[in-house]
């Protein structure tokens, strides 16, 4: 029976940290972190996950912009309200909601973001960094830095596992397999095109799953005792948010598991947040 990785637990102990790291910045340096969120049009999952940052947030006693825009807004317009917020010596961190409007180029704008601001982890000096394991301070995207979290909280050892990643975006896949990687882990990477992923699911003491995509791994993908982390986020037949993994037929064959909801999603949030006073923190050590 496997054991369950709650994210929500971990979520609610972590921001409690980064709570006490907030006030601890007001204290002795009179600095408060600040989030500025940008969010291009009206997409109503969009608007949903910004509220849920934004009150996230401020409960933890951060600071909290969120600017709209018009779904018209052009490329130049945009990139000059991202031009102002680099230039703001208050502003600790800048995200760019998805989806943005097909006149804007996302990798232009995720560009212009200074890589010091970028709270995503998106820039890709940044992503160079974690790529060549850079051993100074840097940004990591959210969802896997969450992961990573969760590793070190259920004390799951990657050094000399086998670990496998199922899904390759920029956002998920490749900096969560490059942060496996850098633990110690051999990673492969899975996706669209690999003809059979169970002759490396078998395989594995780790496997992520980000695909989007119902049933990815049953209890015949695995060997007994991996550790299965679920990424995805998918409406089953009966409406109902599930993963991509089908849980209760793994439950029994592996050791630790992540449910959704409840899983990774609560770790994203929680991480943009602990990053947000993290970069607030690093400005601080740049200055002296």
């Amino acid at each position: 029976m496997a054991t369950i990785i709650d994210g929500r637990a971990l979520a609610k102990k972590l921001n409690g940290q980064t709570s006490q790291r907030v006030e601890k910045l007001k204290q002795a340096h009179g600095m408060t972190p600040e989030l500025v969120v940008i969010i291009v049009g009206t997409d109503s999952a969009s608007q949903r996950y910004v509220r849920n940052k934004h009150r996230t947030a401020e409960r933890l006693g951060i600071r909290s912009i969120v600017k709209e825009l018009p779904e018209s807004i052009s490329q130049e317009e945009l990139l000059n309200v991202v031009r102002q917020y680099n230039e703001d010596p208050e502003v600790t961190g800048i995200l760019v909601q998805d989806p943005l409007p097909k006149q804007i180029n996302e990798k232009l704008v995720t560009r212009s973001i200074l890589p010091e601001k970028d709270v995503d982890g998106f820039h890709p000096v940044n992503v160079g960094k974690l790529f060549l394991n850079d051993t100074t301070k840097y940004p990591v995207a959210c969802t896997p830095k969450g992961v990573m979290t969760m590793f070190d909280e259920y004390q799951i050892d990657l050094k000399g596992k086998n670990a496998v990643m199922i899904g390759r975006s920029a956002i998920v896949g490749k900096p969560m397999a490059a942060l496996m990687l850098n633990a110690g882990a051999s990673v492969s990477i899975l996706h669209l095109l690999t003809k059979d992923i169970t002759q490396y699911t078998k395989q594995a003491d780790i496997i992520v799953s980000a695909t989007g995509s119902l049933h990815t791994l049953t209890k015949n993908d695995v060997k007994p005792g991996a550790v299965v982390i679920d990424v995805g986020q998918n409406i089953n037949e009966a409406g109902h948010l599930v993963g991509d993994v089908d849980y209760d037929d793994l439950f029994d064959e592996v050791s630790y598991i992540t449910p959704v909801p409840g899983g990774v999603g609560p770790m994203t949030i929680a991480t943009l947040m602990q990053q947000t006073v993290d970069l607030a923190e690093w400005s601080l050590e740049r200055d002296q």
